[in-house]
């Protein structure tokens, strides 16, 4: 039963990404306060597969919201959903290739295994009074589409073939994620950080030793935060 509940969460979840996201836009201001911040994560993450043959990080770009809520003083706990994400692997080989049965092309191409998560972190995060920070903790996610991705450029002729995997892959995965970076905005505006992931569960069902990773670069945007700091300062 806990797991059917955590599958429907996620459902939610990404059923109404594109309308949260959309509210942040718009209420974001109303979300902000001294105790808690919310605002848009974006940016670009480097993963892989652990136990395959292929070494190659496959890149993708990703983007959520999250909340930073104040627990005490300086410590705060950082949550949220990317709604957009992949975790993968590129340039299969041959090896892996037939390890996930996967259809092989006569013309040469690129294969790449491409998972899309909604990602859940729940990261203890220390703010220092130099705007650093520090954050660590577990991260969830749960895979609602998964392809091996074939694409070739054979005399000027593009061709991109997804092959659907999605029955070869555990739904949840769940890990540890450790992260820093640096609040640009002084406290109360934009930061820049990077963060690594690491999966505890098989990301194939029959394979075992198959962990995602992943490094992420990371741009936090909150939203409101700065236009109600001017108002309290128009008001003093």
């Amino acid at each position: 039963m806990k797991n059917y509940f955590l599958i429907i969460t996620f459902l939610l979840f990404g059923l109404t990404a594109q309308s949260q996201i959309l509210i942040s836009l718009l209420l974001g201001d109303k979300l902000n306060s001294n105790d808690l911040e919310f605002g848009l994560e974006t940016g670009f993450n480097w993963s892989k597969i652990s136990d395959m043959d292929s070494s190659k990080s496959l890149a993708t770009f990703n983007i959520g919201f999250y909340f930073d809520i104040r627990m005490k003083n300086q410590l705060f706990l950082y949550t949220g959903v990317l709604v957009k994400s992949n975790l993968g692997l590129h340039k299969l080989t041959a090896t892996d290739l037939e390890l996930l049965n996967a259809t092989i092309y006569e013309e040469d191409g690129d294969y790449s295994q491409k998972l899309n998560y909604f990602l859940v972190p729940a990261l203890a995060k220390y703010k220092f009074d130099n705007y650093m920070y520090i954050e660590g903790g577990p991260q969830f996610g749960l895979m609602y589409k998964s392809w091996i991705e074939y694409n070739s450029d054979v005399g000027g002729i593009d061709a991109k073939i997804k092959e659907y995997n999605k029955d070869m892959i555990n739904k949840l995965d769940a890990g540890f994620t450790f992260g820093l970076g640096y609040n640009i905005g002084k406290g109360r505006g934009m930061s820049i950080g990077v963060k690594y992931y690491f999966g505890l569960i098989d990301v194939y069902k029959d394979i075992s030793g198959t962990k995602n990773s992943s490094f992420f670069l990371k741009v936090n945007i909150p939203i409101g935060a700065g236009k109600k700091d001017k108002i309290l300062q128009e008001n003093q």
